[in-house]
C-alpha cells in the first residue's frame, strides 16, 4: 500500500470517527474510555490496513514452512498432522503415574508429558530429610533408573513422544531415558520428546535451581551437544516462557525474555565449536496461551518471525530448520480460579483455541480443577476432549493461519515484534542474558508487571469472572478431587533402600568420582558418564551431591 492509499484510509477513518462514532456515542457511550490488552497496551476501536506496518508480503508474512515462518513452521501444518496432544501427568510413585499415562493414551493422547515431585526437581532423594512431606506430592518421585523403568513400563519410547518437565536435574532424567532405550534395544534415532532443561527461566521466574549459573549453563550445553550428535529427533531444551508469564510477566516480556534465553543457549553451544546448523534445528520453545485471545495469537506469530531473523542474521544459520521456531503450548494455570471452578472449562477452551490458531506444535490443556488439586482423571479427560473437539469439529485446522491478514492480528503482531525487539536490544546493552540475571533485571521487570496486574484485578479494572465480578456463594464441587496417598513416601523410600542394597556400591562410588573429574574439565561432556552412573543405579541425589561438592550451590541476590 503506497502513502496516498494509507493517507486516504486514515482520513476516511477520522471522518467516520467524527460523524458516525461521535453521534452514536452520544446515545450509547462506550463501556470505558480506553480498552487495553492483558499486557496493558491500548486497543484501537477499529483496525484498518493503515495500522499495519509497512513491509512486503514475503518479507513479513511469507508462506508456512518458509522464512520468516510468521504463518507457521511447516508447509501444511495441521492439514497433514494435528498438534501433539499432551496432558501433564505425574504424582505418587512411578507405578501410579504409569497407570495415568496408560489411561490418557487410551483416551487418545498422542504424547506423554510428565511432572516430577519437588525432591526430584531439586536433586534430593526421597529419603533425604529435606524431602519429608514432598515425596510424590506435586509430581512423580524418581530416585533411580529402577523408578524410570517402572514409569514407562509397557510404553514404547520409540513410538510416543515424551516430554519431561524438569530443569536443574534434567540431564539426569535424559540419561535415564537413554539408558532405558539402550536396555530395551530401542535405537536412539527413534527417541523423540523433550526435556524442559531451561535453567535460565529458573533464575528469573520459577526459582528451582541447584548450581551456580555458569556450571548450570554448561549442563544445558552438554545436553544440547550430546543430543545433536546422538538423538536426532530429540529436543534437548524447551526454552520456556510459560513460567515467566505465570510469575506475572506480560506477553511482551514473556516473548522477549524467552528469546533472550534462547540466544544465550545458542551462544553457549557455539563456544564448543559446533556449527549452528548442527544443533539449532532441535531447539524448541514453550509458551503460555493466556486469556487475551488476539494478543496471544499475535505473540506466537511475532516470536516465530523474530527468532527466524535472529538465527539468520545474528547467528548466520543457513538451514531453514535452524530458523524455524517450534513450540509447545500450555493454557494458563494462573488464570484458573478456585471459586466457580467450572468456569475454567471455558477459559481453557478459549486459550487452547488461541494456541491452535497461533500455530503450536504441541499442546497441554489444564484440568478445570487444577486450581484446587492435581487434576483428576475426569478433568484430564475433559481437557483432552477439548483439544480433540477443536481438532475434529471446529474446522479451524482446515486452513493454515486462518487469522493471517486480519488487520487487528497483523497490527498486534507488528507491535509485539517491535516491543520484543526493543527489549532484546536493552538486554544486549546491559551485557546479555546472563549479566541481566546477575543484575536482577528480569526479576524486577516481572515483579513490577505482576504487581500492576494484581492491583488492576483488585480495583476491578481487570475482570476475573466469579472472583471480582459475578460473585456468588461457593458451590459444592460436582466431582471428586485428586487425593494424595499418605503411604507414597514410605513405599518410595523402601524401594530406594532395596535398590541401593542390591547394586554394586563400589562401582557407583567410582563412577561418581569420575563424574566429578569430568565436571572439573570444562571441555568434557557430562552426559556419557552420567548415563553410566544411572545404569549402575546411582541415585539422582548422589549424582547431584557429587557435583555440588565441585561447583557449590547457587544463592540468589534478593530484590525488594
Amino acid at each position: 500500500m503506497d502513502d496516498s492509499e494509507r493517507e486516504a484510509i486514515q482520513k476516511a477513518k477520522a471522518g467516520w470517527k467524527t460523524s458516525e462514532v461521535t453521534a452514536f456515542q452520544a446515545r450509547r457511550p462506550e463501556r470505558q474510555e480506553v480498552f487495553r490488552t492483558l499486557s496493558g497496551h491500548p486497543v484501537d476501536r477499529l483496525y484498518t490496513p493503515a495500522e499495519v506496518e509497512e513491509g512486503g508480503y514475503e518479507e513479513k508474512l511469507g508462506f508456512p514452512g518458509r522464512y520468516p515462518f510468521t504463518r507457521g513452521p511447516y508447509p501444511t501444518m495441521y492439514r497433514a498432522q494435528p498438534w501433539t496432544m499432551r496432558q501433564i501427568a505425574g504424582f505418587g510413585t512411578a507405578r501410579e503415574t504409569n497407570r495415568r499415562f496408560t489411561y490418557l493414551i487410551a483416551q487418545g493422547q498422542t504424547g506423554i508429558s510428565c511432572d516430577f515431585d519437588m525432591p526430584t526437581l531439586m536433586g534430593y532423594d526421597s529419603d533425604d530429610p529435606r524431602s519429608v512431606g514432598e515425596v510424590g506430592r506435586e509430581g512423580v518421585a524418581i530416585d533411580t533408573l529402577a523408578d524410570f523403568e517402572e514409569l514407562f513400563e509397557g510404553i514404547d519410547l520409540g513410538e510416543i513422544s515424551v516430554s519431561m518437565t524438569i530443569n536443574p536435574t534434567a540431564w539426569i532424567l535424559l540419561a535415564m531415558c537413554v539408558a532405558l532405550a539402550e536396555q530395551r534395544g530401542t535405537p536412539f534415532a527413534r527417541l523423540s520428546g523433550t526435556i524442559q532443561n531451561d535453567i535460565i527461566k529458573e533464575y528469573i521466574a520459577q526459582k528451582e535451581w541447584i548450581f551456580p549459573v555458569i556450571p548450570s549453563m554448561r549442563i544445558v550445553r552438554d545436553t544440547i551437544v550430546f543430543s545433536a550428535r546422538h538423538l536426532p529427533r530429540y529436543n534437548p531444551v524447551n526454552v520456556s516462557g510459560y513460567h515467566i508469564r505465570e510469575a506475572g510477566a506480560t506477553a511482551i516480556q514473556e516473548a522477549a525474555f524467552t528469546l533472550a534465553a534462547g540466544i544465550a543457549y545458542v551462544e553457549e553451544v557455539l563456544k564448543t565449536g559446533m556449527d549452528v546448523d548442527e544443533f539449532a534445528p532441535r531447539l524448541s520453545f514453550y509458551f503460555i496461551s493466556h486469556s487475551d485471545f488476539f494478543e496471544e495469537i499475535a505473540k506466537f506469530r511475532a516470536a516465530r518471525r523474530i527468532w527466524a531473523r535472529i538465527m539468520r542474521e545474528r547467528f548466520k544459520a543457513k538451514r531453514p530448520e535452524s530458523m524455524r521456531l517450534r513450540f509447545h503450548c500450555q493454557t494458563s494455570g494462573a488464570s484458573l480460579t478456585g471459586v466457580q471452578p467450572l468456569n475454567n472449562i471455558a477459559r481453557v477452551a478459549i486459550q487452547a483455541l488461541a494456541a491452535v490458531l497461533g500455530g503450536c506444535q504441541s499442546l497441554h490443556t489444564n484440568g478445570w480443577d487444577e486450581a484446587l488439586a492435581i487434576p483428576s482423571e475426569q478433568a484430564m479427560k475433559l481437557a483432552l476432549r477439548t483439544q480433540q473437539i477443536i481438532a475434529d469439529e471446529t474446522g479451524v485446522t482446515s486452513s493454515i493461519d486462518p487469522l493471517g491478514g486480519s488487520f487487528l492480528v497483523e497490527a498486534f503482531t507488528d507491535r509485539i515484534e517491535r516491543e520484543v525487539v526493543a527489549y532484546l536490544a536493552k538486554i544486549d546493552s546491559l551485557g546479555g542474558t546472563l549479566a541481566c540475571i546477575e543484575r536482577n533485571f528480569f526479576q524486577k521487570e516481572i515483579a513490577d508487571a505482576a504487581y500492576a496486574y494484581q492491583v488492576a484485578k483488585e480495583r476491578g479494572e481487570r475482570v476475573v469472572v466469579g472472583v471480582n465480578k459475578y460473585r456468588e456463594e461457593q458451590l459444592d464441587i460436582p466431582f471428586p478431587l485428586h487425593k494424595g496417598d499418605p503411604e507414597v513416601e514410605r513405599r518410595q523410600i523402601e524401594r530406594l533402600t532395596r535398590v541401593k542394597a542390591a547394586r554394586d556400591t563400589a562401582r557407583v562410588h567410582t563412577l561418581l568420582t569420575e563424574l566429578q573429574d569430568v565436571a572439573r574439565e570444562d571441555g568434557a561432556n557430562l552426559m556419557p558418564i552420567t548415563i553410566e552412573a544411572v545404569k549402575a543405579h546411582a541415585s539422582k541425589g548422589e549424582i547431584v551431591k557429587a557435583l555440588v561438592d565441585v561447583w557449590g550451590r547457587y544463592a540468589e541476590t534478593p530484590i525488594f
